[in-house]
């Protein structure tokens, strides 16, 4: 049996010993040389006084801002009345003072200035100043037309006698009344028309787009002379059908009448039908003259 024969491989001859001591001096000549030129660059300062560095920084900075500039969100002109949660955010407004804004707006109430935004909000005058730039109300609230009077010199009622019959009055004649132009004065005839004839002044309601104040100067000139007697149904026995025959009563109205009355079972007074949301004060003063209780 052969035993295994073990070298050293720590073992070098001359030639291998010289080779490993010139290598060595090499590494050592190459990390002098890299230490000293590290050291050196380190005493180099840089000047940054200099004009050259100075303007070369007032371009960087430009460029940033303009960036900051450019990224930010483009605000046009708006109706303050309308600002979402979103807007409030991106033009700087608390939530309170945002939920101050829209409880205002819930109750119908608009906002027509930038004094009345800063009632409303309590925004700082800093940040109201910002954002009033962009404000923009309709131009009827930032050019109103002046009032022109078309007052009579005499102020009282006219006397019965004095007042025109309703159903003989032309469409000329009806425009003559402040507020009324060739299309309401041709709706009131229309209706006249279909009604054959008013029977009763209230009728009037049923026009659309006749406001209330105009209806009050036709009636201070016209007047239904005759009234006739109309016929009125019992809400509290009325079908939905019954009930949608009314002049300005829809079938889905109707429908929403006859369930209110089912669902208390009947009323004690017609003026409870005002709690129907549909039933606007002027809407009633026109369905009371079909209606009773009973």
């Amino acid at each position: 049996m052969k035993k295994l024969k073990f070298t050293s491989q720590l073992h070098f001859d001359r030639g291998q010993r010289v080779g490993i001591l010139f290598l060595l001096a090499v590494i050592i000549a190459l990390l002098y040389v890299y230490f000293w030129a590290f050291s050196s660059s380190e005493s180099i300062q840089l000047d940054i006084s200099s004009a050259e560095i100075i303007r070369l920084q007032k371009k960087v900075d430009s460029l940033r801002l303009a960036e900051i500039e450019r990224r930010k969100p483009k605000i046009y002109p708006f109706n303050p009345n309308f600002i979402t949660d979103h807007k409030a955010y991106v033009l700087g407004m608390s939530p309170l003072e945002f939920d101050r804004l829209r409880a205002f707006r819930q109750q119908d109430r608009w906002i027509n200035s930038k004094q009345d935004f800063k009632k409303v909000t309590k925004v700082s005058d800093s940040l109201l100043e910002c954002m009033a730039v962009n404000f923009k109300f309709p131009n009827w609230i930032t050019n109103p037309k002046p009032k022109t009077s078309y007052a009579r010199i005499d102020q009282s009622p006219r006397k019965f006698s004095e007042r025109m019959e309703l159903n003989d009055a032309t469409v000329l004649q009806l425009q003559k009344v402040r507020g009324i132009g060739p299309a309401l004065s041709e709706r009131i005839v229309r209706k006249r028309d279909q009604l054959n004839g008013f029977k009763n002044n209230a009728q009037l309601f049923d026009v659309w787009g006749l406001k209330p104040e105009v209806i009050d100067r036709v009636l201070d000139q016209f007047e239904v002379k005759t009234p006739e007697v109309i016929s009125k149904y019992n809400v509290n026995t009325a079908s939905a059908s019954d009930l949608a025959t009314i002049p300005g009563v829809s079938f889905l109205l109707g429908k929403k009448i006859w369930e209110f009355v089912k669902l208390r079972d009947g009323v004690a007074d017609i003026s409870e039908l005002e709690k129907i949301e549909e039933i606007t004060p002027r809407k009633f003063q026109l369905i009371e003259l079909y209606l009773y209780a009973e």
